[in-house]
């Protein structure tokens, strides 16, 4: 039988391949840093989520080890039978601290964190509303429950507000955002978002994995940024972006949503633990960004001057003041091309294409971090300059 499968698998390969679509999987042999080592040499890492440098962070290494001794190295379990350390319930309180929510759940991945709401909370009698532009882990968990689902244009208002209205007979209206799209680096307008929850009597949830840790008050995120921290009801986030870099995610919420998530989201209640090793490191991390506020700055001078100087060379880069610059082109096979021109010439990007961006939106997602020198900058401005004349020539 296999033989038969192998021929279509095989077929679908090549054709991914043709289009400019296949996702190699490059190697590298340091920690996550500004520059890393691959194969054939050492280059500028310009395409982690690594906002804040803190994956190498010299402190969050020395918790980790700490951690392995004190806490050992995995739990073996889920939380409700032996998975639960005192760890795992410091960084819980630590989270909802510094979210401004009343509980927070860990999940082993943003991820699952997102796939394990909608189920839990709504059944066929609800309704959720949800921006085009989620993440797929969003999209994938809505799929997940019975509620009927309505979908808006990007940050556009007035098809929300219209689409609340068609959902207007539903038991409950759950509007679920970004709070940074993450290909694209705009930000959800959740000031106008909360105003219509009000109005219509729906609740909000936030995934604001690229914004916690460097976006709003001593980067408490999108909702706090918006100053709508107590008209939020849900935040889901992730521990592997700016909070770290390792993984895990987690709900910060209501405390009644988190108490039900406790004993009924699937992907929390059959998933071993958070590694007590993450939490620990986790813990190093939030004490770090209280006094963050350099890092922070420098990610924002960062990100000015790369954008910047890419639109004095006559880069387009889309709008914005988020870290993550998106450089377009348009053509997946010619973003592939511009990705690899930029490796040989010392600055490891990743070309972006459809299915993860829309067909003809090929990009080349460029990522800022306060780890970055600005003669990394201007190296890196310089790589895409002495690139396009290549594909060019």
């Amino acid at each position: 039988m296999y033989e038969n499968v192998r021929d279509d698998i095989q077929k679908t390969l090549d054709e991914i391949k043709e289009a400019g679509l296949f996702k190699p999987e490059r190697v590298i042999s340091t920690p996550q840093s500004a520059s890393v080592s691959v194969p054939s040499g050492d280059v500028l890492n310009f395409c982690a989520n690594n906002y804040l440098g803190l994956a190498d962070h010299p402190e969050v290494v020395a918790a980790a080890k700490d951690a392995l001794d004190r806490w050992g190295y995995g739990m073996a379990s889920v939380r409700f039978i032996c998975g639960t350390q005192d760890v795992h319930k410091e960084l819980e309180g630590r989270l909802s601290a510094f979210l401004g929510q009343e509980d927070t759940i860990l999940y082993s991945s943003c991820f699952d964190a997102n796939g394990g709401v909608f189920e839990t909370l709504l059944d066929a009698q609800d309704a959720v509303i949800s921006d085009a532009l989620n993440h797929a882990s969003i999209i994938d968990g809505i799929r997940l429950s019975k509620a009927a689902r309505f979908r808006y244009a990007n940050r556009d208002m007035a098809d929300l507000e219209a689409k609340l209205k068609e959902a207007s007979g539903a038991r409950r209206r759950l509007i679920v955002t970004d709070g940074v799209f993450s290909m694209d680096g705009y930000i959800a307008p959740l000031q106008e978002i909360c105003d219509l929850a009000d109005r219509y009597d729906a609740m909000v949830m936030v995934d604001d994995s690229h914004a916690v840790g460097f976006t709003g008050p001593g980067g408490a995120g999108t909702p706090a940024l918006h100053g709508v921290g107590d008209r939020v009801d849900i935040i889901t986030g992730t521990l592997g972006k700016a909070l770290g870099g390792a993984s895990g995610g987690y709900v910060a919420a209501r405390a009644e949503i988190v108490a039900l998530l406790r004993q009924r989201s699937r992907p929390y209640l059959f998933s071993n633990s958070l590694a007590p090793v993450i939490a620990a490191a986790s813990l190093k991390v939030l004490d770090l960004l209280e006094s963050a506020g350099d890092l922070r700055e420098k990610l924002a001078d960062n990100t000015t001057l790369f954008r910047t100087r890419m639109a004095e060379e006559g880069f387009e880069i889309l709008p914005g003041e988020h870290p993550i610059a998106p450089v377009m082109i348009g053509d997946a096979a010619e973003a592939a091309r511009m990705a690899e021109l930029l490796l040989e010439r010392g600055v490891y990007v990743i070309g972006f294409s459809y299915p993860v961006v829309p067909m003809g939106a090929a990009r080349i997602r460029v990522q800022l971090s306060a780890a970055h020198s600005t003669e990394d900058i201007e190296k890196t401005v310089a790589a895409f300059v002495d690139a396009r004349s290549a594909m060019q020539a």
